[in-house]
């Protein structure tokens, strides 16, 4: 399922990114919410074990992964060095955990099944608490927004040029 969408379908046909991409898959009948111990124990594991620059470790993940890179970057803020959310709700309301961590949200303005209304408010929350967040809305796009953010090459010069001090 994961060779299908988003990140690793772009880089099985593309392998000139210059990262480590970890690209968990959440479990059947369950939600990256449910997971977030789970998750955040494996990617402290991995940062341990494999040589990763920690003051470049990116987030991003599309619909439910949207959902849930809202919610491990509240869980973790000192984490990531930036998120990329898309297609994802944020429930918890967790502008003040995520207002210093640079954000780039990506959402198709016809999704019906997470509006961009959800988008648009946690994006705007981190903005008013003074947070470097962006949104980008695909007026012509519907759920699938990934495809294009992804093709983004602006991005890419975006998100590595954020590191944690």
């Amino acid at each position: 399922k994961l060779l299908k969408v988003g990140l690793p379908k772009l880089l099985r046909a593309a392998r000139d990114y210059p990262f480590i991409l970890v690209a968990p898959q959440c479990p059947v009948d369950s939600w990256w919410t449910r997971e977030l111990h789970e998750l955040s124990t494996f990617l402290k594991d991995f940062l341990k074990r494999y040589s990763v620059d920690k003051k470049r470790v990116y987030l991003t993940g599309l619909s439910m992964g949207g959902d849930g890179t809202w919610r491990l970057a509240a869980l973790q803020p000192k984490l990531f060095a930036a998120i990329v959310p898309i297609c994802g709700r944020d429930k918890s309301n967790s502008a003040s955990k995520l207002k210093n961590i640079p954000t780039w949200a990506f959402h198709g303005a016809k999704d019906n099944i997470v509006p961009v209304k959800e988008s648009k408010k946690v994006v705007r929350a981190i903005k008013e608490l003074g947070g470097n967040a962006k949104l980008t809305i695909y007026s012509d796009a519907n759920h699938n927004a990934w495809d294009r953010a992804y093709k983004t090459k602006e991005l890419y010069h975006w998100l590595f040029a954020q590191h944690k001090s």
